[in-house]
């Protein structure tokens, strides 16, 4: 059988195991994007956790059904075909997932909107480099500043291509992030959101460029109020030189 474009099937199973101990699954409420041809589900559900799978290819739903009949009867699993973008989610605690490539980005944050306890994922290296790039390095984006917004994240080890099949052209990295709160007071979540987009969207700009170029991401009349509050220290900076408490700061002036 055929896999999507940019899926990989992980194949090593020493590497699935070494996935399954990153965290605590007995008794826990797992959401598996992409489980392909069952490798890790079986895994996930062999450790005791109920596992709530959502899988784009249809035909990968039907062989997953058949596969593990027994576990779909009992409830201990259920497989839902669609596109874990745009299609509602089930309920989960924990995601393990191994995601595909082209998708990382859109699924990451809709997991980060959506909340979790605790996510194991894996990426493409360089993804996974950028997400955990600290805040005020070059290497940090929209990515690494909303996930180390709300979530403790490291990176625990890299795979090979020769881990997958088809082998991909890259390396993969498997990333376990656990939910914590803001490390500074945000008073408006989504607002704080639209704050870091519209700043990458012009990383290369200032600050007080990037604000004045931020129609169609921030209200213009907001944006107007936030040149108006913010330092001038903070309006010749980067984005990408900006820390966590600095994005904060420019979010809770504007909702004040």
């Amino acid at each position: 059988m055929s896999a999507p474009k940019d899926q990989h099937f992980l194949i090593d199973r020493n590497a699935v195991r070494r996935i399954a101990d990153l965290v605590d699954l007995r008794d826990r409420l797992v959401l598996e994007i992409g489980p392909g041809e069952g490798i890790l589900t079986g895994e996930l559900l062999s450790r005791g956790a109920k596992v709530n799978a959502v899988e784009i290819d249809p035909d990968l739903v039907d062989e997953l059904t058949l596969f593990f009949a027994d576990e779909i009867e009992t409830g201990r699993l259920t497989v839902i075909c669609g596109d874990a973008i745009r299609c509602d989610l089930p309920p989960f605690d924990v995601v393990v997932s191994n995601l595909p490539y082209s998708a990382s980005s859109k699924i990451t944050f809709r997991l980060l909107a959506a909340g979790f306890e605790e996510a194991v994922l894996m990426y493409q290296e360089e993804f996974a480099r950028r997400m955990v790039a600290p805040a005020g390095t070059p290497g940090c984006g929209r990515l690494s500043i909303m996930v180390q917004t709300y979530c403790c994240v490291e990176r625990c080890f890299d795979l090979p291509p020769q881990a997958f099949s088809p082998k991909p052209q890259v390396r993969s990295t498997v990333v376990r992030m656990k939910l914590r709160g803001p490390l500074f007071p945000i008073s408006d979540d989504a607002l704080y959101a639209d704050v870091v987009r519209a700043l990458f969207s012009h990383r290369r700009k200032t600050v007080k460029n990037a604000l004045r170029n931020s129609a169609g991401i921030l209200d213009p009349a907001l944006a107007e109020k936030m040149l108006a509050a913010l330092p001038d220290e903070i309006l010749a900076s980067r984005p990408e030189t900006l820390y966590l408490e600095d994005f904060a700061t420019i979010t809770n002036l504007a909702a004040e």
